[in-house]
């Protein structure tokens, strides 16, 4: 009669552990999912964004580089200037690219263990 009660408390303490595990196992599956999908969701609008941006910042370059060659009446002058502007650009950007690192550190951070914070 005893060893009859202990089979039973044995058995259902083995169904509650395997139904454990079936639910951690879903429980992991559908967080990795969220978080794959936010990633996948991010990285679209970054690269919509970024497209949509590229292309009008193409544009208004032509729109500059034509003006400016109607202004100094050379073609080659107004588009020279514009692509020297650009170039001023980059150079400005790759000497300061050691600044980008401590603020982007700190908010991805930021976003990262406060969403995985267990409480």
């Amino acid at each position: 009669m005893a060893f009859e009660k202990l089979k039973e408390n044995v058995l259902d303490t083995d169904v509650n552990i395997h139904a454990y595990l079936k639910s951690s196992e879903d429980y992991i599956k559908l967080k990795s999912f969220k978080v794959l999908m936010l990633g996948v969701t991010y990285i679209t609008k970054v690269i919509v964004i970024g497209a949509l941006t590229c292309i009008m910042l193409l544009i208004l370059s032509f729109a500059v580089a034509f003006r400016l060659a109607q202004v100094l009446d050379d073609t080659f002058y107004g588009f020279l200037i514009v692509g020297l502007f650009y170039a001023l650009v980059v150079m400005v950007v790759y000497f300061l690219r050691d600044k980008f690192n401590g603020p982007l550190l700190r908010k991805f951070s930021k976003c990262y263990f406060i969403k995985n914070d267990p409480k």
